[in-house]
């Protein structure tokens, strides 16, 4: 089991409706995009730069695929990246995630949590909550 969370582009999605969203997320996590969901290149230019920033500290998982290398596995689509990590650095991941997303203009979802809330960029480097269970 794992810990996932995502960052989006909030531009990309109906982000302050619950149920659009979370019907979005379902669609997206589909991965149809037609094209590979580790090349950080597909994103948009605040993903990718998400990306940079996160992976200095959370490096993404081997090219072997090997999980137990302690890598992060990244998901990258053109709107979103889903991450993965190891239950034990929920708490950092949490906390680097979220503060970056906020940097970066980026949404946020805790795809593990019961409550499942979502998260917006507040124009000012943060974010607030758009909705929860």
């Amino acid at each position: 089991m794992s810990y996932d969370l995502m960052v989006f582009a909030p531009e990309a999605c109906p982000a302050k409706k619950r149920g659009p969203f979370l019907d979005w997320y379902e669609a997206q996590t589909e991965w149809a995009e037609g094209h590979s969901y580790d090349d950080p290149a597909v994103g948009t230019p605040a993903l990718r730069a998400f990306y940079k920033a996160l992976a200095v500290d959370f490096p993404p998982l081997k090219d072997d695929g090997d999980d137990r290398d302690g890598g992060t596995d990244y998901t990258i689509g053109k709107s979103l990246i889903y991450i993965t990590f190891d239950w034990d650095k929920v708490d950092e991941a949490h906390a680097a995630v979220f503060r970056l997303a906020g940097q970066h203009g980026l949404g946020f979802f805790d795809a593990s949590s019961d409550l499942a809330e979502t998260w917006l960029p507040d124009g000012k480097g943060g974010l607030y909550i758009a909705h929860s269970d």
